[in-house]
């Protein structure tokens, strides 16, 4: 009996839930309001990709120094990666492809250990080159007219598994296609 009178009172209760009232009166229309006039362009909130191209040399202590433009702004929770131009190979195509490897990168040469590293804040990176011996003794491919890509990755977008070492994806995941990269060249 405890059973039924259960299950009818659960019965009852479902039923008074889901019951409505009448409708009311329709609502008054509202007015269309005056378009705004267009504000000035807001920050990219975006992912942004860029290439820069500079040397290593004495005098700038083989470190390469690029400040973030204004209408690029990091804040200090996003990610920034730098990859190097290290090879470019042909496709099946006869068209070049830009191999780029994640920094950073360390090379066994003759004369010791050469490192190309870097490290960022949200106004800058700096790329430097790390070494066992004298710089000055590297040859020009290795310090002159490098290419960098630097990936500036927001905090809200690196949620999830991101495959950083390969640029593609990083781009990919970005919506930053090739032609739109801005390329930069540093005195």
């Amino acid at each position: 009996m405890k059973k039924l009178n259960l299950f009818l009172g659960a019965l009852v209760t479902i039923f008074f839930i889901s019951c409505e009232g009448p409708q009311g009166p329709p609502g008054y229309d509202g007015f269309d309001g005056i378009d705004g006039a267009d504000g000035q362009d807001g920050i990219n909130i975006l992912g942004k990709v860029m290439d820069i191209e500079g040397s290593f040399t004495l005098q700038n202590d083989y470190s390469i120094f690029y400040e973030f433009p204004q209408t690029v702004e990091v804040f200090e929770t996003d990610v920034v990666l730098v990859y190097l131009l290290w090879d470019e190979t042909v496709d099946g195509n006869g068209d070049l492809v830009d191999i780029w490897r994640l920094m950073p990168q360390t090379r066994i040469l003759d004369q010791g250990l050469l490192q190309y590293n870097f490290d960022y804040t949200f106004f800058d990176v700096n790329i430097f080159l790390e070494s066992d011996f004298d710089l000055s003794t590297l040859p020009a491919g290795d310090t002159d007219n490098q290419i960098f890509r630097i990936a500036v990755l927001p905090a809200e977008s690196t949620t999830g598994k991101l495959d950083t070492s390969d640029i593609n994806s990083v781009m990919a995941h970005l919506g930053v296609k090739e032609e739109n990269i801005q390329k930069i060249k540093l005195d």
